[in-house]
């Protein structure tokens, strides 16, 4: 999910306008979590997945429609029960998805959120997804907010709620009266160490990497601990562990 999420900070910072489609809620079976992003470019190119090829193509035309200058939209997907191979997720669950235009590189303060995430501060970003404003956010950081949700008093009441998260928790929505917020969580990525340089530590590297880990490959030998021989890893550190 980060990549796609860097994918779409460089297309913006280009640039270029995109309909970005999130995934917000998920009940039972779902494909992929809250959180998973789907973005459509203006010349129709498509980056990204929401649920691994069930529901791409009906988002990618409600995206379309969206650059074409229409309002956000929150969609529902769910098993046909007339249809077992219409639209809708075969895995027998259902997700929420909400797609947007974006048009600016602080579109929801997607770029503050991952220059935080690789400072290791973690930040929340809070997106109206129903009963307001829809699009509208705030990113909380611990000692401080960006932006707003439409009303001071929404504000303060997701930060406190938000506050909790700073520290873990999965993407989701909460209710806070009348407004539906979906809330992201930006964390510092969990750390891997690898002790030692040995021939299944590039393997494992690379698999850690690909699935949100920050790896440190520590190794007393110096030939051996190299950035060239770890290019995947974050840290090469040569030392006793």
């Amino acid at each position: 999910m980060d990549r796609d999420l860097v994918e779409v900070h460089r297309l913006l910072a280009a640039g270029e306008r995109l309909a970005v489609a999130t995934v917000v809620r998920t009940w039972r079976s779902a494909p992929r979590p809250a959180g998973a992003t789907m973005a459509v470019t203006a010349d129709g190119r498509a980056i990204g997945s929401i649920s691994g090829g069930c529901v791409e193509g009906a988002v990618y035309e409600v995206a379309r429609e969206v650059l074409a200058g229409g309002a956000p939209r929150l969609c529902r997907f769910g098993v046909s029960d007339d249809d077992a191979f219409g639209i809708g997720l075969t895995c027998g669950g259902t997700i929420e998805v909400l797609v947007e235009a974006a048009d600016r590189p602080d579109w929801h303060h997607l770029g503050a959120a991952l220059a935080a995430r690789a400072e290791e501060v973690p930040v929340v970003v809070a997106t109206v997804v129903e009963g307001g404003p829809v699009g509208a956010s705030l990113l909380v950081a611990e000692d401080r907010t960006a932006g707003s949700l439409g009303s001071r008093s929404l504000d303060a009441e997701v930060a406190a709620h938000a506050g909790a998260l700073l520290t873990g928790g999965p993407a989701a929505v909460a209710r806070f009266g009348d407004a539906a917020v979906f809330l992201r969580p930006f964390v510092p990525r969990p750390r891997l160490l690898v002790l030692g340089a040995i021939d299944f530590a590039g393997p494992l590297v690379r698999a850690a990497r690909l699935v949100g880990y920050r790896v440190t490959v520590c190794e007393a030998r110096a030939v051996f601990a190299t950035p060239e021989r770890f290019p995947e890893a974050d840290e090469v550190v040569v030392d006793w562990p």
